[in-house]
């Protein structure tokens, strides 16, 4: 029987970084008082200090940051910034001139009606804090996971860039070739899918995901591997004892919290939620956002957090941003939003689920 923990010579399995989905080119220089990422400064001779602090701490008891029930992180100071986005846009199709002025919300369309070409998102801008929670919100097709996918490096962006202030400095994410690309997507980024066939690899065991993300992420020596998947688990609640099952025998929540432990297996930074808790039972969708809460606490770790449902944005975020057929129709604090929508696609998302 082939074993269920890939070896210590793993190549990535389920989730394959494109090399089309980053351009060659060298590391930015966004801030000449901060390296920039090169080859030399991302080695793979193990996790990164940063990473082994954070999942050092996770089920350690840690103060909570404030008595409230999210983190909001209000600062201007530069220390705290972790992620920089101007202008992204994403377009399928050859493109002309006419596709910005010719689809949104005003068009009532993202189809260029000239040349065809769907605009998933345009010129979207967003600042992102360490430790910050930021909530997407949109009907499908309005280009939340169009986002998110970007900036895991899934899709390639048709023009924008987005500016990442990472544990070794300073970089433009679409400016790095397809070797940086990986390795900072392996350390420094995690993703949770609506689908766990997307973000877990069924050939391997619950402890064989967590070990084959940290095998990207560097991490050799295989008692540790297991000890931080073993802790992981039980942590995300999975029970201890089904460490060596394949995730295809775990009920759909379970294999969602196997997907959270395994995309928080290297201490990144950054985690990316992409309809995590949409077609759960409603026990498990509450039991799935208590969990997450708990771990954003725990960690303080920021989050992008992709929904259409008004009830996770308001539990998990401290800032919201809503979209409509590719661009942000409104931004702001996420119980203002919630409580005084100012946009009228904004009133008529919260009316309907009223």
């Amino acid at each position: 029987m082939p074993s269920r923990w890939p070896s210590t010579t793993f190549r990535s399995g389920s989730r394959i970084l494109r090399t089309a989905a980053v351009r060659d080119g060298p590391a930015c220089d966004a801030d000449q008082t901060t390296r920039s990422w090169t080859n030399s400064s991302i080695t793979t001779d193990g996790a990164s200090t940063s990473a082994r602090t954070a999942i050092s701490a996770i089920g350690a008891p840690r103060p909570r940051p404030g008595t409230g029930r999210r983190t909001f992180v209000n600062s201007a100071h530069e220390n705290d910034r972790l992620l920089a986005c101007r202008g992204l846009t994403r377009w399928h199709g050859s493109g002309c001139p006419a596709c910005l002025e010719e689809t949104g919300p005003e068009r009532n369309t993202n189809v260029c009606p000239r040349c065809g070409t769907v605009v998933a998102l345009a010129q979207a801008s967003l600042d992102l804090r360490r430790g910050e929670v930021v909530g997407i919100i949109g009907e499908s097709g309005s280009g939340k996971s169009t986002l998110v996918k970007m900036l895991y490096f899934d899709e390639e962006p048709s023009a924008g860039k987005a500016i990442f202030h990472g544990p070794e400095g300073v970089c433009e994410l679409f400016e790095l070739n397809a070797a940086q690309a990986r390795k900072l997507r392996n350390r420094y980024l995690g993703i949770v899918y609506q689908n766990p066939h997307l973000g877990l690899n069924y050939r391997h065991s619950a402890g064989g995901n967590i070990a084959e993300r940290l095998l990207l992420a560097g991490v050799s020596h295989y008692a540790e591997i297991r000890e931080r998947a073993r802790v992981l688990l039980r942590r995300t609640e999975v029970p201890e004892d089904r460490m060596d099952e394949l995730p295809g025998r775990f009920s759909i929540g379970m294999q969602q919290r196997v997907q959270i432990a395994k995309a928080l297996a290297p201490g990144p930074p950054l985690l990316l939620l992409d309809e995590v808790t949409t077609g759960l039972d409603v026990s498990v969708q509450a039991r799935i956002l208590d969990l997450i809460l708990e771990l954003q606490h725990e960690l303080n770790i920021a989050m992008l957090v992709v929904t259409h449902d008004l009830g996770v944005v308001r539990l998990l975020a401290g800032r919201t941003l809503v979209l409509r057929l590719g661009r942000i129709v409104e931004a702001g604090l996420t119980d203002q939003i919630l409580e005084d929508p100012q946009h009228p696609y904004t009133q008529q998302l919260i009316s309907s689920a009223l």
